[in-house]
């Protein structure tokens, strides 16, 4: 099995690591904060992590350099930084392990990000079901203000940084940064229209960076070992850096795993998953989270790097690769995805709220074998029209497992078809299934 040097995951392996301020002092850090106090300006910060080449790994994979270059240095107001800590998506946990097993490496970054765009307050938006995570947080950064790493006069330099943990309700649409935002603010958690883009209106209609955990641990490493040796790393110049990958399903050896970008597939399930849990073949994956489209074992040879996830036809998303072997319906799969889709649809529009819900009809009508011939094409019928037609991309997301297991595994649905008709008595219709 391949061994990859690890950035992120390299404290907690160590025997005995408790993710307390002193073993983190001891294993280097707060160090770059006060490399970053004493030589560089704020965009030299931002400069260094745009040479990096960090793209966000919360899902849409923004580079994020750029996203801080995007806020105005002449505002006169407050401005934020948010820490997206809503990890919402299906198959994906290494946030949650980042924050609860090593939380002061987040907790840097964020400081140096403050630092970076001009802002003052931040805030860590922690999933609602996350209590021992924000039990850890505030743990932390009553140890990191007590260090004057966080707090008034930060380490004598006069600058004055502040971090609050607000929990959540547990909603997956405020894992999207604008739903973030109104619910941060008191609001119902429902994405904005953008343009404006947080940017400029963010938080209170402040300019806001909103970044997820992963992100945030990367900066102090960036600082400290230079740009050019995290873009050295993984599958230059567009995905560099490791990234922490979830895996699950149906593998020997689930759990996360810390790689460079751009490693194949095949290495990541097989060499350090351990293969299929039953030794059958592979049947298909999800490569990014559940709102990623499934791929096929013909895809095993695919680079886990943004652009070639593309170029196969899914996407990187938040990580999360959930693995299927042979047996395994994909209409269920794709059911019972669906049914979380619908559940976490805000409401807000109305493509996604109401065709949510007839998606899952008519995707339960033919799981349990009363389907009708046309009922495929209305399916895609319906996918199309919601994808591109909803305030956030929610709609593109809840769609990606109904196309693509129809893509990939059309005949399961007919099969399935096929037997409803062969079951029903002459010229029988069957009935409208209600939800």
């Amino acid at each position: 099995m391949a061994q990859y040097e690890k950035i992120l995951l390299k404290n907690m392996e160590q025997p005995g690591y408790s993710g307390s301020l002193k073993e983190y002092e001891q294993a280097g850090g707060y160090q770059a904060l006060k490399k970053v106090l004493k030589d560089f300006s704020p965009d030299a910060v931002i400069d260094a992590v745009k040479k990096s080449g960090l793209r966000g790994r919360g899902g849409a994979g923004f580079p994020t350099g750029v996203k801080w270059g995007f806020i105005p240095k002449d505002h006169p107001g407050p401005k934020y930084l948010c820490c997206n800590a809503d990890e919402s998506e299906p198959g994906t946990f290494k946030d949650r392990q980042l924050m609860e097993r090593d939380p002061h490496q987040m907790l840097e970054g964020m400081v140096i990000t403050c630092f970076a765009i001009g802002a003052e307050t931040a805030y860590i938006y922690i999933r609602g079901e996350f209590r021992l995570g924000a039990q850890i947080l505030w743990r932390a950064l009553d140890e990191a203000k007590a260090a004057g790493y966080v707090g008034e006069n930060l380490l004598g330099s006069g600058k004055t940084i502040n971090i609050y943990v607000h929990q959540g309700a547990g909603a997956y649409i405020c894992g999207e940064e604008t739903a973030l935002l109104e619910s941060l603010e008191g609001k119902r958690g429902m994405p904005r229209f953008k343009p404006p883009f947080p940017a400029t209106h963010g938080l209170y209609q402040k300019p806001t960076v909103v970044n997820n955990v992963e992100t945030m641990a990367n900066i102090p490493h960036i600082i400290n070992n230079g740009a050019e040796w995290f873009a050295s790393i993984g599958s230059p110049p567009k995905s560099t850096g490791t990234r922490v990958f979830c895996l699950s399903g149906h593998v020997k050896r689930p759990g996360n795993y810390e790689v460079p970008m751009g490693i194949p597939f095949r290495e990541f399930i097989y060499d350090l998953g351990g293969g299929m849990r039953s030794d059958k073949p592979l049947k298909g994956f999800i490569p990014g989270g559940a709102s990623a489209p499934f791929l096929k074992p013909e895809h095993l040879d695919v680079k886990m790097d943004f652009e070639s996830v593309a170029l196969a036809g899914s996407m990187l998303g938040s990580g999360g690769v959930t693995v299927m072997e042979e047996g395994t319906s994909m209409v269920w799969a794709a059911l019972r995805l669906m049914e979380f889709f619908y559940h976490e649809s805000c409401g807000k529009c109305t493509p996604c709220r109401e065709g949510s819900s007839w998606l899952v009809q008519t995707l339960q009508r033919i799981w349990q074998k009363k389907g009708r011939q046309g009922d495929i094409e209305l399916l895609e019928e319906l996918c199309g029209n919601i994808a591109g037609r909803t305030v956030c991309a929610f709609g593109e997301a809840e769609v990606g497992p109904v196309l693509s297991t129809i893509k990939h595994w059309r005949h399961e649905y007919e099969a399935l078809i096929q037997e409803a008709q062969v079951a029903l008595p002459p010229n029988k219709e069957l009935p409208v299934f209600s939800h």
